[in-house]
């Protein structure tokens, strides 16, 4: 079983609608004995880092989510549930992140280009990224967002896109990964990476 965590933001349907293509057996929870049971576990999110921080604090699910994570449960981070899984953000300089990756979210630096990045655009992936296997190296990926991370060790920088500068698009340490782009709204580029994140 897949758990996509529910804590009141992200999107959450979209994510178990792809999952659900490609037949995982999809739970869309904000129980902690959910997460537990689950084989894996997807953290979406959608809005300001602060604002998801604080909704995820309230659920007092943090704990087990640090737990599972430090003890090698597979979890998948996507656009906002990407950021937060680092220190802070500059978005919301009040707001303490999960900390599993080092490293502070900064605001896109675009000049001459729309902010927020929104739209498709190219990945450039590392060849040992397994979360990309299958995948050609320019596959197009769904971005919406005006920040990106910035992880202190770029070693697990598995894919970059380039909008105004160089930005981090997905990151892997050990058994967490995620994805600054949408791949529940990536179309079949988007399927493969999920598919690869099953798989794994």
């Amino acid at each position: 079983m897949v758990a996509v965590v529910d804590y009141g933001v992200g999107n959450l349907f979209s994510v178990e609608k792809a999952l659900t293509t490609l037949g995982a057996d999809v739970r869309v929870s904000g129980e902690e004995s959910d997460l537990r049971a689950a084989e894996k576990i997807v953290l979406p999110g959608v809005g300001a880092f602060g604002d998801c921080m604080k909704n995820l604090t309230a659920t007092g699910l943090i704990p087990a989510l640090k737990e599972m994570m430090a003890q090698g449960k597979p979890l998948l981070g996507i656009c906002v549930g990407m950021q937060i899984l680092f220190d802070g953000s500059e978005e919301s300089s009040q707001a303490t992140g999960l900390g599993y990756f080092a490293g502070q979210v900064k605001k896109l630096n675009a000049p001459g280009l729309k902010i927020p990045h929104m739209g498709w655009n190219s990945l450039s992936i590392r060849d040992y990224a397994p979360l990309f296997s299958g995948l050609t190296a320019q596959s197009y990926v769904y971005f919406v967002h005006s920040y990106h991370a910035v992880p202190q060790d770029s070693s697990i920088i598995a894919a970059t896109a380039d909008y105004g500068e160089k930005l981090t698009a997905a990151v892997v340490k050990g058994s967490v990964m995620a994805t600054q782009f949408h791949p529940e709204k990536s179309g079949d580029v988007g399927l493969a990476i999920l598919k690869n994140f099953l798989r794994g």
